[in-house]
């Protein structure tokens, strides 16, 4: 399993407004391949989850393209401040 970190998703000139983390999963040579990827959002006036969702997804598909496609088995989007 790889586990990688991202900061902001696209740095913008505003605080951080949520934290996220995805698990991907696809069939691989000999068994299965995963990776775990999380970071820190910055949601813009009318952004939906939806949006950041597949704002997320396009961006960890960029940056492992052997997981273009694969499944998702775990997704959390949650806000920033506690």
């Amino acid at each position: 399993m790889t586990t990688a970190t991202a900061t902001v998703l696209h740095p913008v000139p505003v605080e951080a407004t949520h934290a996220w983390v995805i698990t991907l999963q696809r069939p691989a040579a000999g068994g299965l391949a995963t990776v775990t990827v999380d970071g820190v959002y910055a949601a813009q006036p009318g952004t939906t989850r939806q949006d950041a969702y597949q704002e997320i997804r396009a961006w960890v598909a960029e940056q492992h393209p052997h997981m273009a496609g694969a499944n998702v088995l775990f997704f959390s989007l949650e806000p920033n401040r506690l």
